[in-house]
Parts: C-alpha cells; structure tokens; sequence
C-alpha cells in the first residue's frame, strides 16, 4: 500500500486496499491464537516447574479456560479462512412481490418492504425505492429497492424466499386466520464488469410517470422502460424527473437480474441439491413464516422461533439474520472439513 507505483494507480490501490482490508480480521485471529498458544505453554511449564504450590494451583485453574478459548478462537479462524462468496461485498437490487393471499398479501407486501427499510437504517444503509405498483389499500402488488452500503449482500443473501404470514385480515369480519405469501428476491448489484450487454439487445422506451391511480407526476418523458430482447427481461424506472438518471438506475437494476439469471445456469450446472442451499435464489421454497396471533417469527431452514415479531417486523432482524450467518458458515466449514479428509485418504 505504500508502494508509489500503487498508489499512482487508483484501480491498483483499491484492489491492494480492499485485499488489506479482506486480511485484517484473519491476521488479528491468527494472533489471538498464537498468543493463546504461548499462554497455554507458559501454564503447562508453571505446573510443572512451579516452586511455589499457590502458583501451580492457579495455573492448572487457569488452564482448561485457555484450552476452551483457544478452540473457539480456532474454529473462528477457520470461518475466516473458508473461500468467500465474491459478492459479499456488493450492493443488492431487492425484490418484493405479493403471492397467494390477494390484498392480504398485497398489505404484507408492503409490511415485508417496511421491515427491510427499517433494518437497513438500523444498519447505516441506504435503501431507495426504484419501483412500485401500489393497491388501493396501501398495499403493495410488487416493489424493487437498491440496497447501498457496507456488505450488504453478505447479510441479506439468505433473505431470498417465500415468507409467509398467518393473521387475522383487516378485512375479515368472522376473525378467521387466513395464511399469504410474499416472495422476496435478493439479487446482488452486477457490475459492468460483471456483465457485458450489448446495446443492440436492449430496446428503451420512455413514457410519462404516474402516481397511484393515474395521477400525473411528471408530465416529461423522463419514465424509462428497458427491454432486454435476448431473455425478454423488462426493467422500468420512473422515480427521478431525470430521464438519463432512470436510464442509469433500469440499467442497474437490469444488470443484476441478467447476473442472477447467470448465476443461475451455474448453479443448475452443478447440482439440483445445491440449487436449494444458501445463496442459490431458488424462492419455490417457504422458508420463514410470520404469526401475528402468537407474536412469532419461525424459520424453517434452521428451526430457529424467536417470539418478538413486533420487534422483527420494525427491523430488528439481527438475531434472525445472524443465525442464519452462523448456520450456513458452520455448514460450510463441515463440507470443507469433509473435503480435506477426503482428499487426504
């Protein structure tokens, strides 16, 4: 980093810089170790070679502490150390449709939508709405937001599903419980690098924005619609009275869903198992289910129920999203594990 060459060179230095950055935790982890290492030995030589019986009493007391912490500090080092998913670092195009459930799902929608805003502002995040089709009762059919700020994809990428909801609707006068879904999409932003699109494959198309039931907002051409002919992939933008500024957003937005369509030929590729592992977009499969009536948020990949919903739905998902974290990185390091003995038979 102090190199004059990489630093002469802006695209050299945030590599170098972003590298340094990758490193630290696992350089400070390392050192954690070896001086626990250092301690361990130092109380093994205090009971043995001790003149004083106080000081060996105290040192084999001390000991299994520092055997237990070193294990710990041991296994987090080796989640360091387990290759990284290279879009961990990167901003993410969020989606939110209503599935089964009519307005119910629509309001649920828009409830799912609030909950991820208010985590993102609980996080320093920048959450900004692209696009949305409203109903009349203030839900939401569908919703497309970008997600800027520190690592967002590595703690939204388990997000990806159908989340249902069991409640009473605002509308239901017998009080029955009625159960809707909401699909949520979590695509990580794709960079030009990561995806070349010809400008013969893309017809744009603008038009004039509106509001919720037609109202005119901007009486200018600035509303931008993108269709990518190749796969049919259409992206429309119209929250900016700019039209070049809603042309750069559609074709952000664009880029990421051709990148997750991609990702998803890999994917299929390799496997129809890992397809449903963390991180493969598949959204077939129910994996949280929200109830009002009980206050409980449960998700069934990892049978995790934590009865604070009012909390979760304000944005308080840590608990939830750290879980999930720890779950898929101990799943990892066992399938890793597993490998290296593997290959060493």
């Amino acid at each position: 980093m102090t190199d004059p060459e990489v630093i002469s060179d802006q695209v050299r230095y945030t590599k170098v810089t972003r590298q340094q950055r990758e490193m630290e935790p696992i350089v400070e982890k390392y050192r954690e170790l070896r001086k626990l290492d250092n301690d361990i030995q130092g109380s093994r030589e205090l009971m043995r070679e001790a003149d004083d019986e106080e000081m060996r009493e105290l040192a084999a007391a001390e000991l299994p502490e520092l055997e237990e912490r070193r294990e710990r500090v041991e296994n987090e080092l080796k989640v360091l150390l387990l290759p990284t998913d290279p879009n961990d670092d990167k901003n993410v195009i969020l989606e939110v449709r209503a599935g089964t459930g009519g307005d119910e799902a629509c309001l649920f929608a828009a409830e799912i939508l609030r909950m991820y805003a208010r985590y993102a502002e609980r996080q320093g995040w920048k959450l900004q709405v692209t696009d949305s089709s409203e109903t009349g009762l203030g839900g939401i059919q569908k919703a497309e937001a970008i997600i800027e700020g520190t690592r967002v994809y590595s703690k939204l990428k388990h997000e990806s599903g159908v989340h249902r909801v069991q409640r009473v609707p605002q509308t239901e006068a017998s009080g029955r419980i009625h159960t809707s879904a909401v699909t949520v999409a979590i695509l990580p932003e794709a960079e030009e690098v990561d995806i070349r699109i010809d400008p013969k494959d893309l017809r744009i198309d603008t038009f004039c924005s509106s509001g919720p039931g037609g109202q005119s907002v901007n009486t200018t051409y600035s509303a931008v619609r993108i269709t990518h002919l190749p796969t049919n992939t259409v992206v429309s933008m119209q929250d900016e009275k700019s039209q070049i500024k809603n042309k750069e957003k559609a074709m952000r937005v664009l880029r990421s869903r051709l990148l997750d369509v991609e990702r998803q030929k890999q994917q299929d590729a390799i496997s129809a198992e890992r397809r449903s592992q963390v991180g493969s977009g598949d959204r077939s499969e129910k994996i949280r289910t929200y109830n009002f009536k009980e206050n409980r948020v449960s998700d069934h990949r990892i049978g995790l129920t934590l009865h604070q919903l009012d909390l979760i739905m304000e944005g308080a998902l840590d608990e939830l999203i750290d879980a999930l974290v720890t779950h898929y990185q101990a799943q990892k390091l066992k399938e890793e594990t597993e490998r290296q003995v593997a290959n060493a038979g």
